[in-house]
């Protein structure tokens, strides 16, 4: 029987002729996706037949494989065109990335089907949970990579084959019988196994080091896909996820190594420490990171920093449970080649980056910042100087570290004393007659940080600053630089 006249005795009210089995149709069709026939006339008649078809026909006896091998054939048409592995750029135009977009959202409308016939079928009782449950086990880790490759905005997707995709999953988590995404993937609870394993074993063999580039969709869908799944689950899959989240990092393109840092930041936010440092993992993944430091991207830089930040308290509790001495530490190696680049950076974006990253290594080493201090006090003094914007977020970040600074290592501060009330007076007079298109809070951001890091400088100097600012007070006419050094003179 032709697939047309079959579709249209399915659609009749009274008493059908013979018809074939659904399951060799179905094999059929996926012969049709699978070859080199019109493919597109072959999905329209699937989702006419889907629409069609009565569920006790479409499901009783069908081999629940062979619907997963017409799912996999589907989303193999809907799918973005391979690329070179070492190819720069997706290989496709605008009218070829359009044409994958129209067919992905054609697909998502046969399995939209195909899952609703799949929910109807559970409450039918020639059918049931006997029938549907291993059917939906084949077929929803299938259709889930598919709804991953589609629902983001990518080259290959539009607004038509994104809203398929969006309600896609949400028949896809309902299907299933779950609340959420994360739920799917990750069990209801922390005894059951979700589907997260069963996904990476199917991304498995595209995220090798020689197949990864090959199809542009699979690095999002692992991120995608990783990100769904928090602690405590995560840590049984750790040896599934932490290769590929290191093989994207290391690559060349500025973009990859942004999403590889973005992964591992998860896995080492989710991921106890005792399993980081087992096998030298944790090792591994700060020596990925360490080399991230000389790129030259603000993005990437502020993304490795923010992970650095996570990762070496991890690093150092494992170093203390060895007894191993403290020559030199891993924050104290990452602040060194950090205060090297912000002495020498004069690109403005970076500046801040550094800038805003650098109190948060200041109190992870606490009173050991003063190992530092010498290369610090120089940066501190230069960030200070140059204005970086309208927000001054170079300048707020580096009055932080200086709060930090002496708070930490204020025995050593008595010493550096005239260069910082230089720098500091300074930096109120230039914020005080500034001009330009800072806005008023960020100025009186500037001068209150100011004002305090003097308060600090004049308790750990036993008030030698109140005698310094007695001078400047008296001959300083300008109200609201009167009134910062007003408050250092006052606070007791």
């Amino acid at each position: 029987m032709e697939l047309s006249g079959l579709v249209q005795a399915l659609r009749l009210d009274g008493p059908q002729p013979p018809v074939p089995p659904a399951e060799q149709v179905l094999l059929q069709l996926g012969q049709l996706l699978s070859g080199g026939a019109s493919k597109a006339g072959a999905v329209r008649d699937l989702r006419a037949l889907t629409e069609a078809a009565d569920c006790r026909w479409l499901l009783g006896g069908l081999r629940p494989g062979t619907l997963r091998e017409l799912v996999l054939a589907l989303s193999r048409y809907g799918a973005p065109p391979e690329q070179e592995q070492e190819a720069a750029e997706l290989p496709c135009t605008d009218g070829v990335c359009e044409a994958v977009a129209e067919r992905a959202a054609e697909v998502g409308a046969v399995l939209l089907n195909l899952l609703g016939k799949l929910e109807a079928a559970k409450t039918q009782e020639a059918l049931g949970e006997p029938v549907v449950g291993p059917i939906l086990c084949r077929v929803l880790v299938p259709v889930y990579i598919f709804v991953a490759t589609h629902i983001g905005e990518r080259p290959w997707t539009n607004g038509r084959s994104r809203a398929v995709a969006q309600e896609l999953l949400e028949a896809l988590v309902r299907a299933a019988g779950c609340g959420s995404v994360a739920e799917f993937l990750r069990g209801k609870s922390e005894d059951e196994e979700g589907r997260f394993g069963a996904v990476m074993g199917l991304l498995k063999q595209e995220l090798t080091k020689d197949t990864w580039k090959r199809n542009p969709a699979t690095k999002h869908v692992f991120s995608w896909t990783l990100l769904h799944v928090t602690r405590p689950w995560l840590s049984h899959y750790l040896e599934q996820v932490l290769p590929p989240a290191l093989l994207i990092s290391d690559d060349y393109r500025e973009e990859n190594k942004l999403l590889g840092v973005r992964c591992l930041h998860h896995i080492i936010l989710n991921v106890p420490g005792a399993d980081l440092c087992q096998f030298n993992r944790a090792q591994v993944v700060y020596h990925a990171l360490y080399n991230h430091l000389y790129s030259r991207e603000a993005p990437l830089i502020q993304a490795v920093l923010l992970c650095l930040l996570d990762l070496l308290p991890v690093l150092e509790r494992a170093q203390r449970h060895q007894k191993q001495g403290r020559p030199t530490t891993h924050c104290d190696e990452v602040l060194q080649l950090v205060l090297t680049h912000m002495e020498a950076e004069h690109r403005l974006a970076l500046r801040r980056v550094y800038a805003r990253a650098l109190p948060a290594f200041v109190q992870s080493l606490g009173i050991l910042i003063a190992l530092h201090l010498k290369r610090l006090e120089r940066v501190i003094l230069g960030y200070l100087e140059v204005s970086d914007g309208p927000e001054e977020e170079a300048r707020l970040g580096i009055l932080e570290t200086l709060q930090c600074t002496i708070e930490y290592a204020w025995p050593r501060m008595p010493c550096r004393l005239p260069v910082l009330l230089k720098a500091l007076l300074k930096m109120l007079w230039d914020v005080h007659t500034d001009q330009g298109s800072t806005p008023e809070p960020v100025k009186a951001a500037l001068l209150q940080g100011a004002t305090e890091c003097l308060i600090l400088l004049d308790r750990c100097s036993e008030g030698q600053v109140k005698v310094l600012l007695e001078g400047v007070y008296s001959s300083c006419e300008e109200n609201r630089v009167r009134e910062c050094i007003r408050q250092v003179r006052e606070n007791t």
